[in-house]
C-alpha cells in the first residue's frame, strides 16, 4: 500500500518512535497495519523491533523512503502505520473530557499523564487537535493504544450519553478548592478541561460543579497538562478509582 504524508482525513496514522510503535504493537496489533525500520536502525539492547514484530505477527521491513512522509526532518529509525479505532467509552468508569484541546502535543503528554494514574477512557469534543495525529501519538508515548477514545461534536452530546456520572469542570474561577473535593465511591466522574489558552464556555461552566486548583496570585492560571496532573492525581487518592497494576 502506498501510504501519504499524514492528514486527518486519512483512516490510518503513524507512530514515529520506537517506543510508540511499541506501544501499537503490544495493545493495538490487530490496528497494525505495517512497522518499517530505517537502514540506519541499530537494535538497543533486548529490544529488536523485527524480534517484537515477528513474535505478533505484524509485518516489518527495512524502508528509507517511507520516513520522509512518516517522520518529516525528525530523527526517527522506527516507525508503524495503524488503522484509526474510536471504542464505546465504559458506563460504570471515571471519564477525562477533553473540550476543543488546541495543541497536539499537550493532548498526547495529557494521555501519559492520565494513563499513568490508571484512566483508560477519553472523551475528545470537537473540534480540537487530532487524538491520532503523529505528534499527538507521539507525545503521549503510545498511550493512546491503552485508550478508550470517542468523539463528540458537542459538550451536549457528551453529556447526554452519561447522565449518570457527576461532571467536574475545571476552571481558575471554580467555587470549590480541589483539596475540598471528597471521594464518594462512585467511578463514574467525569473530570472535564477545556482549551489551553480560552478554558472552558460560560454555558459549560453552568453544568455542573466548578472546581479550581488553589495556587499563589503570582500566575493567573496553571499549565492545562500540569493542571490535569494535579487533578487525576487527586481524584485518584480519593478512590474514585484504582490503578490496574501490570496493565
Amino acid at each position: 500500500m502506498r501510504y501519504k504524508r499524514y492528514k486527518n482525513e486519512l483512516d490510518y496514522s503513524y507512530t514515529p518512535g520506537m517506543a510508540p510503535t511499541v506501544e501499537l504493537i503490544n495493545r493495538r496489533p490487530d490496528r497494525a497495519l505495517a512497522v518499517y525500520a530505517h537502514p540506519d536502525y541499530k537494535p538497543g539492547t533486548g529490544a529488536n523491533i523485527f524480534d517484537i514484530c515477528k513474535a505478533a505477527g505484524v509485518q516489518c521491513e527495512t524502508n528509507a523512503k517511507i520516513f520522509n512522509i512518516i517522520a518529516d526532518k525528525e530523527n526517527i529509525f522506527v516507525a508503524g502505520v495503524f488503522g484509526k479505532f474510536f471504542s464505546p467509552l465504559a458506563q460504570t468508569l471515571p471519564h477525562v473530557v477533553f473540550v476543543n484541546p488546541g495543541d497536539a502535543g499537550n493532548l498526547g503528554a495529557n494521555l501519559r499523564t492520565c494513563l499513568a494514574f490508571g484512566l483508560r477512557d477519553i472523551a475528545i469534543i470537537t473540534p480540537g487537535a487530532d487524538v491520532f495525529s503523529p505528534k499527538t501519538v507521539r507525545a503521549s508515548m503510545g498511550a493512546v493504544f491503552h485508550y478508550n477514545v470517542a468523539l463528540f461534536a458537542s459538550y451536549d452530546e457528551y453529556a447526554t450519553a452519561f447522565p449518570g456520572h457527576d461532571k467536574y469542570f475545571f476552571t481558575p474561577g471554580g467555587e470549590t478548592a480541589l483539596g475540598d473535593v471528597s471521594g464518594t465511591g462512585d467511578a463514574r466522574v467525569s473530570l472535564v478541561f477545556g482549551n489551553e489558552a480560552t478554558g472552558l464556555p460560560d454555558e459549560i461552566l453552568r453544568r455542573g460543579r466548578r472546581v479550581r486548583i488553589p495556587h499563589s496570585d503570582a500566575v493567573d492560571s496553571l499549565n492545562l497538562s500540569v493542571a490535569v496532573g494535579i487533578s487525576v492525581s487527586q481524584f485518584y487518592e480519593l478512590g474514585y478509582w484504582r490503578l490496574e497494576v501490570g496493565g
